[in-house]
């Protein structure tokens, strides 16, 4: 008999099937084990019976520990005291690997989870993450492919960054100086020349030393890229992109939200158009609620927080101080102390999880925009390595746009976990590079 999963044995009450899979909990009563036994499709409780079952199985289920590898054969009945509301009565058991004493047990602090890591990917809970995280990126993917995009595959080291060169993480390339990416816009705009709509999904790094709840040094990054789009089109797709990854999550994937305590309809709300907000009446908005701040300034955590914190759908920031946003971004010709670009902000204080914005398309504007940034920056800021990019606006350039959304944000916003940590496998922060 070969092996299927729990899910589909659930379905086959009252036949004889062949489980494989993990101990995730065991006890004893009399002449009985009661053993949960998990797959990658749920959990099952199995009743080994001491006067129902061969001596040799027996006994394996006797010596098998928590998060051992088991296979167990038996009888599918529905049993309304299990806690899983079917049981399989055990014909046969046998041990296919036996766990050391397992070090995760419960109460446990969060750095002895982060450092075993590799373990506590078996929980309940990040099971539930990875598959959640899985299924957004396909969405993700699906929804990009479906409107025209090709997926690209840019390098992961390059000799200059996206933005300003700062925060990069340096390393020797056979002697040359290289740093690992932290977007792969400037490529991505390269290949917009001819195939126009394009969408890398990849790593990115920041050599930012932050230790707040949303902050990683290593994040999967999804940007794409169009031509002939200008700000106001990159924000409609970027709206329709997030409605369907919340609506296909919601469709798709109920037994997920159900576990994290989502309520489907929240997410069903999640439809475009977004609310769009200008930098300015955001910070109007803010200093109506008490905060301090001045025209140039960013806005941080508690002031993300304080514009969301009543939002049922994300919402737009737009035309940002140009002093505070990349040199790429073209100035808004309504407002000269602005650039036409856009933050997505998820509601209820998630923070950020797109940044997106026209790109400077004409070659003499771009190198009068970079030649201002390299005087007034304190940051290391070297024009000679964008001079490929640079050479894309003598070449038939048109106007363009992009964005760029941190996958784990995402995930964090949409799951409502406490930290980004929790929305990556193995996370990369300031403080931690292992496992």
């Amino acid at each position: 008999m070969h092996s299927i999963h729990i899910s589909d044995a659930i379905k086959s009450t009252g036949k004889a099937v062949r489980l494989s899979g993990w101990i995730y909990r065991k006890r004893e009563s009399g002449g009985i084990i009661f053993i949960v036994l998990r797959d990658v499709t749920g959990l099952i409780q199995a009743a080994v019976k001491r006067d129902s079952i061969d001596e040799q199985s027996w006994e394996m289920a006797t010596s098998a520990s928590i998060e051992s590898s088991v296979e167990v054969s038996g009888i599918v009945k529905e049993d309304k005291r299990s806690p899983t509301g079917y049981e399989l009565v055990a014909t046969s058991f046998s041990n296919t690997s036996i766990s050391e004493p397992f070090p995760i047990t419960e109460y446990q602090s969060t750095e002895l989870l982060l450092d075993k890591r590799h373990l506590w990917l078996r929980s309940q809970k990040m099971i539930g993450v990875m598959k959640a995280r899985s299924y957004i990126f396909r969405y993700a993917r699906e929804f990009l492919d479906r409107k025209g995009f090709f997926e690209i595959t840019p390098p992961m080291l390059t000799k200059a960054g996206g933005e300003t060169g700062a925060n990069l993480f340096e390393t020797d390339f056979f002697g040359t100086k290289a740093y690992l990416t932290e977007s792969s816009q400037l490529y991505a705009e390269a290949m917009v020349f001819s195939l126009e709509k394009v969408y890398s999904f990849a790593p990115s790094f920041r050599a930012e030393n932050s230790r707040t709840t949303k902050h990683l040094a290593e994040y999967w990054h999804l940007e794409p890229e169009m031509a002939y789009y200008n700000n106001k089109k990159s924000m409609a797709l970027q709206e329709r992109l997030v409605s369907h990854i919340a609506s296909r999550l919601a469709n798709q994937n109920q037994e997920i939200i159900k576990e994290f305590g989502i309520n489907r309809d929240e997410l069903l709300k999640i439809k475009a158009p977004f609310k769009r907000v200008s930098y300015e009446d955001a910070l109007k908005l803010l200093n109506d609620k008490g905060f301090m701040l001045k025209w140039g300034d960013d806005f941080g955590v508690e002031h993300e927080k304080a514009l969301t914190e009543a939002e049922e759908k994300p919402i737009f920031i737009y035309n940002w101080p140009k002093e505070i946003k990349p040199f790429y971004m073209p100035i808004n010709p309504s407002d000269e102390r602005t650039v036409l670009c856009a933050d997505l902000q998820a509601p209820k204080g998630h923070g950020e999880i797109i940044g997106g914005s026209e790109r400077i398309w004409k070659l003499d504007e771009l190198l009068e925009r970079m030649s201002e940034v390299e005087r007034t920056k304190s940051t290391k800021f070297n024009m000679s390595n964008y001079q490929w990019w640079i050479d894309l606006r003598r070449y038939g350039s048109v106007p363009h746009a992009g964005f760029g959304m941190g996958i784990e944000r995402v995930i964090k916003w949409l799951l409502n976990l406490d930290h980004i940590r929790d929305a990556i496998p193995f996370p990369r922060m300031s403080n931690r590079l292992e496992p």
